[in-house]
């Protein structure tokens, strides 16, 4: 069986990006599993920047959503994307024109001021930098650091859920449960309330365990997606989550942004 070439979704950006990088990833899971990259272009501020993105488009393909609010460089974008026949979204656009008539004001075309440059802003940096560096039990010492420690088997959404926790500003650490390997000791160290445990069906993660091999150009039957593997797997997770007595969810028909959102329920009501 063959699979999709991933469609580029360029998201370009006078600021960092962010907001329209939120909005196409929240759009792309209504297609599921369909491959979707997202390629950012942050802080574009001159001509140059959109030629390039242009470029990047004519040569591997894809669409452009953008949020610039400097007119000139909406105005190129749109004229470039039209001239290639290259189709494009502007985010922001009929939102600030819909706006400024409601509010009889002129908008103030200043690029940034979503994410400025504060306190909250390199709190969010450093929640991120401290996903990364904690990811997946790279090192275990970030555990005592941790605002919140999530435990799951392989493929149950530690790492995506720690990179969008990070962007509330949480720090999380996440460590992977293997039978071969007991968990380090630190766990049972932390309040409780901190960790959370990561549940999924044995057949759900079979069919996303497949889809990662053969992203990965692998043999499907690898002991890696055999469910009587994987039921070893999850019933060792089950004990151990047992054993602290932390909080558990079941990820295996959630998104991300919604298993984020009952964590960070949970975390609020400590």
């Amino acid at each position: 069986m063959e699979h999709p070439q991933p469609t580029r979704v360029y998201v370009v950006s006078d600021s960092v990006g962010e907001t329209g990088e939120s909005v196409v990833r929240a759009a792309a899971m209504q297609f599921h599993p369909v491959p979707v990259e997202i390629v950012r272009a942050p802080f574009i501020h001159d001509f140059e920047g959109i030629d390039k993105v242009i470029n990047g488009i004519r040569t591997h393909g894809g669409i452009v959503v953008f949020t610039l609010v400097i007119p000139e460089l909406r105005d190129d974008l749109i004229t470039k994307a039209k001239q290639y026949d290259i189709p494009y979204i502007d985010l922001l656009g009929p939102v600030v024109t819909t706006l400024g008539k409601a509010l009889r004001q002129e908008p103030r075309r200043q690029p940034g001021m979503i994410h400025p440059l504060d306190e909250d802003y390199f709190k969010k940096v450093e929640a991120v930098e401290f996903a990364v560096k904690y990811d997946d039990g790279r090192d275990f010492s970030g555990i005592q650091k941790a605002d919140i420690i999530l435990l799951g088997v392989s493929r149950t959404s530690k790492t995506p859920l720690s990179m969008y926790l990070a962007h509330k500003r949480l720090k999380v650490a996440n460590v992977p449960l293997v039978p071969e390997m007991q968990p380090p000791a630190a766990i049972y160290t932390v309040p409780k309330d901190k960790i959370i445990g990561l549940r999924i069906d044995p057949d759900k993660l079979n069919v996303i365990r497949q889809e990662r091999l053969r992203t990965l150009g692998l043999a499907e039957n690898a002991t890696y997606a055999n469910v009587e593997r994987i039921k070893i797997e999850l019933d060792f997770a089950d004990k151990i989550m047992s054993k602290i007595g932390c909080v558990i969810f079941d990820v295996s028909n959630r998104a991300v942004e919604e298993t984020a959102s009952l964590i960070m329920d949970h975390i609020e009501h400590i």
